[in-house]
């Protein structure tokens, strides 16, 4: 069995990926982080997919690096390292990337490279009780993975610079009124709550959605001209495509959408 299961459900065009260490809590190794390369970047490529949900089995989503890869040699931990992040790189630039809205389903610890895992995704349904943490002080070494990238214009400078420098912890309601995840919902309901939102993101037009993501990505460096300039060129694209076309059929004729996605 893998250790990163992917399953695609052609029908609904939902791709889900399963992190398959339950025993350690899904502490990240480099199996663990070459089987998630190879089930998330084969995606950029699929246009089937019309939304991604990923999730960890068991007790946890992820609960951070698997450590005893580093003490096993501290001397090669400097290849291990680089053995990681060659695998992880690709991982979380594909999920940047995808038209597919990213939606992480998570529980119990989301620590250190699950939480800047995590953080890639663009939504997030967190399990009441999930405890959020970088813990990487803990080890004496800095975010990986996205982590400096990503929780700064999640979170904001100052709150991110605490959950580094003080070991903070956030419980799903901190969580969630700090934007770092997007739903809280009971334990036994995360699998239908999250399969549930994902079925409305994959019924929706993907190739909008992917240029909405490209764009906000783009504004932290862009100039206010050039991000007008970038909205006009996605628009303009829009209107060559079919979901475009139905949306703005549908919303005349006063009935529901029904968007086909990149495959139309």
């Amino acid at each position: 069995m893998s250790l990163a299961e992917l399953s695609l459900d052609t029908a609904t065009g939902i791709a889900t990926i399963t992190l398959n260490r339950p025993d350690v809590l899904n502490a990240l190794n480099v199996a663990l982080a070459e089987a998630l390369r190879d089930a998330v970047v084969p995606l950029a490529g699929d246009r089937r997919v019309r939304a991604v949900l990923l999730q960890g089995r068991g007790r946890a989503f992820m609960a951070g690096g698997d450590l005893s890869g580093f003490a096993a040699d501290f001397d090669t931990a400097d290849t291990v390292i680089d053995a990681l992040l060659d695998a992880l790189h690709p991982v979380v630039e594909t999920l940047r990337s995808i038209d597919a809205p990213v939606i992480a389903a998570v529980q119990g610890a989301v620590a250190g490279a699950g939480l800047s895992l995590m953080a890639a995704c663009d939504l997030v349904v967190a399990a009441s009780g999930t405890r959020f943490l970088l813990a990487y002080d803990r080890i004496g070494a800095a975010p990986d993975c996205g982590g400096t990238y990503f929780l700064p214009r999640l979170l904001g400078s100052r709150r991110a610079a605490a959950l580094m420098f003080l070991s903070e912890q956030l419980d799903a309601d901190a969580a969630l009124a700090a934007g770092l995840v997007t739903k809280v919902v009971a334990a036994d309901q995360l699998a239908a709550e999250s399969t549930a939102l994902a079925a409305k993101i994959a019924s929706g037009p993907t190739e909008a959605f992917g240029n909405y993501k490209r764009l906000a990505q783009s504004t932290f460096g862009n100039t206010l001209h050039d991000q007008l300039e970038a909205e006009r060129a996605s628009f303009k694209s829009a209107t060559k495509t079919h979901d475009f076309r139905e949306g703005v059929s549908a919303f005349l004729a006063k009935r529901p959408a029904s968007f086909k996605g990149p495959q139309a």
